[in-house]
């Protein structure tokens, strides 16, 4: 027989007792736990501004120096004045995390600065034998493809954060897609490792890997040097300010939402 309960009501709240007089716990669903998301993030390679200037690569994720939390600077949407430009590497739909990057290499730690250099040099080793063109080249760590292009539902299956790092570790600084799988996009955006950008129509098919590419954040644009076309992307909006300071974290210390890491 189950166990009688009884209900008491006060002006603030109704207390539930099972027959001994013990409270009974609130009910807590799971989905309200935050997931786990790292806050590295790869110094962009072929980045440009409208200064012309560029940014060195390291072996290792860029260390930022964080604002004091009593600062009242907020972060200037440089993303208006950011171009990307280089070689692109073009794919097509439903790249799965899996292809991403395999299972295998999930054991591997992207804050240790030697094993997120062989994290990237394992992005996109598990595409289809029909990619006859390699991301990363044999025995090399970075790709000479700065620039991912992809059609519809890039980054679906698993929810593995790994995924962008392992992109972001190759140099790759933007992916320019279809559309995406929400925890894909997501990520991207909590790890700051790239840009998710996504296209108006399929630039998939219209490109070729190697091609030469500008992205133009603030003209929310694509260019293709080698064919002359031009491609309207969407604006990546909030997102924009968070990829740049280098994940969630480093944007919540920066802006004072939390407190800085201590000198």
């Amino acid at each position: 027989m189950a166990a009688a309960s009884s209900t008491i009501r006060t002006s603030s709240s109704t207390l539930s007792f099972s027959r001994d007089k013990t409270p009974i716990s609130p009910f807590r669903p799971s989905f309200l736990k935050l997931p786990t998301v790292y806050s590295t993030r790869c110094p962009t390679q072929f980045l440009t501004s409208t200064q012309t200037t560029t940014t060195s690569h390291s072996s290792g994720p860029r260390l930022l120096t964080p604002v004091n939390a009593s600062s009242t600077t907020s972060i200037s949407t440089s993303t208006s004045t950011t171009n990307f430009h280089g070689l692109c590497y073009v794919v097509g739909d439903n790249i799965d995390t899996d292809q991403i990057i395999p299972a295998e290499y999930l054991t591997l730690v992207p804050s240790n600065p030697e094993e997120y250099k062989k994290l990237g040099s394992y992005a996109l080793c598990g595409l289809p034998s029909f990619y006859t063109t390699r991301f990363v080249e044999e025995n090399e760590f970075k790709s000479k493809y700065s620039i991912v292009i992809g059609g519809a539902n890039f980054g679906c299956g698993s929810s593995r954060e790994h995924a962008p790092v392992a992109l972001g570790g190759a140099g790759t600084v933007a992916v320019v897609a279809e559309s995406y799988a929400r925890i894909f996009f997501r990520n991207s955006v909590a790890t700051g490792e790239i840009y998710p950008l996504e296209s108006e129509v399929r630039i998939c098919e219209e490109c070729k890997t190697g091609d030469v590419v500008t992205v133009e954040l603030g003209e929310n644009r694509l260019i293709n040097h080698t064919t002359g076309k031009e491609y309207k992307l969407k604006p990546i909006g909030d997102a924009g300010p968070v990829i740049e300071a280098g994940g969630i974290f480093a944007y919540a210390r920066k802006t004072g939402m939390i407190p800085s890491h201590p000198a």
